[in-house]
């Protein structure tokens, strides 16, 4: 029977698996054995795996043969399976190339518009005469939007004199984005009603969205994080009373 010792403590592989689930980290083990299965057939050059492994000591302060022992050690691993920890994100990155760096450049164009992103200011008040007041005092130039803002906005953005992102231009209240979208930066606009609130909004700046690396990563991540969660939805997790002892236990 495999087991695994805590100080005087003996855990069985049928505990683990309590635990484990009493602990709600099931799902992060059925996520990595998702990611783990999807990863296998990966390859990676040697100059890649020496870099990675490099990488993973420098950020990990594993500096001396010593240290990485007891690393080994004090996590139940050996060798081979800390260099694969250590490649893991690499074959991850490759798998993420592999799977969906062709659709980028078009999933980019056609949805373009939804990943540009927007920098606005706005002012929210219960009370519509206080925002009229504030807008006139503010097209007048008596008072900056920061300085009214700061004052009289009655939502986080105060804190911020009223300044919002970047965010993406979806994100704010589609009100609020049918505004933004037809502005010039500089932009004021009177108050309106948005819910229980009267809000003033301007436009700083808008930036359109462009397929640079961050850009990419970004798209990369989403597709991965989708088809994760969908892999996840059909492969149900089942506990069983009589099921093999789990192979990732140590001895």
């Amino acid at each position: 029977m495999s087991y695994i010792q805590f100080g005087n403590q003996i855990i069985t592989a049928a505990e683990v698996l309590t635990m484990l689930a009493s602990s709600q980290m099931l799902p992060q083990l059925v996520r990595w054995l998702i990611v783990e299965k999807a990863i296998a057939q990966i390859n990676i050059t040697a100059e890649e795996k020496s870099y990675a492994i490099k990488q993973f000591h420098q950020e990990n302060h594993l500096t001396t043969p010593e240290i990485i022992a007891s690393t080994l050690k004090n996590h139940g691993m050996n060798e081979v399976q800390l260099e694969a920890l250590a490649t893991r994100g690499l074959r991850i990155e490759k798998f993420k190339i592999a799977t969906w760096g062709a659709k980028l450049e078009s999933y980019f164009l056609q949805h373009k518009s939804q990943l540009d992103k927007v920098i606005y200011s706005l002012i929210r008040t219960s009370d519509p005469e206080v925002a009229q007041e504030l807008y006139f005092r503010i097209k007048a130039r008596e008072k900056t939007f920061a300085e009214c803002a700061k004052e009289y906005s009655q939502g986080q953005e105060a804190q911020t004199g009223g300044l919002i992102g970047p965010v993406a231009i979806g994100q704010p209240h589609k009100e609020i984005v049918q505004k933004l979208l037809i502005s010039q930066p500089g932009q004021l606009w009177p108050p309106m009603r948005l819910e229980n609130w009267v809000v003033i909004i301007k436009l700083e700046k808008l930036i359109p969205a462009q397929l640079d690396d961050g850009m990419r990563s970004a798209l990369l991540n989403h597709f991965f994080e989708t088809w994760l969660n969908e892999e996840i939805e059909k492969t149900p997790l089942k506990v069983l009373e009589d099921a093999p002892t789990p192979t990732l236990l140590t001895k």
